[in-house]
């Protein structure tokens, strides 16, 4: 009788533990890379960064202000990596590993290469850290992009890094 109340109590009680069990919720805004190689294979550059989505709001100028440093993405800062000595947007950056920050505006952005990394959002960001600003023009997409992406191009000598959300994109060129 012993074993049969105690068979009985660990159906009944233990399947029901492993149904409570639940899978631990997901970042809303999940981490993306972008990994770019040149035409033999090598290792050009890597942007690793997090893909808020739009869900019905107005972004740039709302939920992104015009005129104030923003992560460009979500959570972390976007990190970027250059393998190899570039030109980014004509101006000379060494190889290494730095973070991304753009500023918004209705007409023209900057677009910033700064030294600090490992940093959460822009709240610490440090202008006096900046290694290379880029002003670039914004673009209208042909089609509304729903989650913030970061892709790369070819270009004639070498690709353009483009990093797009809502109904804007901006273009830079890295040589």
């Amino acid at each position: 009788m012993k074993i049969k109340f105690l068979l009985l109590f660990v159906v009944a009680f233990g399947f029901n533990s492993l149904q409570a069990q639940e899978f631990p919720k997901v970042d809303v805004s999940p981490m993306d890379a972008v990994i770019v190689r040149t035409d033999n294979n090598q290792s050009f550059m890597r942007v690793i960064y997090s893909r808020p989505q739009k869900k019905g709001r107005n972004i740039f100028g709302d939920l992104v202000p015009y005129g104030k440093v923003w992560r460009t993405g979500a959570n972390e800062a976007t990190e970027i990596t250059f393998y190899k000595d570039v030109e980014f947007g004509g101006k000379t950056l060494e190889a290494g590993t730095y973070s991304l920050f753009t500023i918004p505006n209705k007409d023209k952005w900057t677009v910033i290469i700064n030294e600090d990394v490992n940093l959460w959002g822009a709240y610490q960001y440090d202008s006096s850290k900046d290694v290379v600003r880029v002003e670039v023009n914004p673009k209208t997409t042909a089609a509304t992009v729903e989650t913030f992406s970061i892709t790369s191009k070819k270009a004639d000598k070498g690709y353009h890094l483009l990093l797009g959300w809502d109904d804007t994109y901006v273009e830079v060129p890295v040589y």
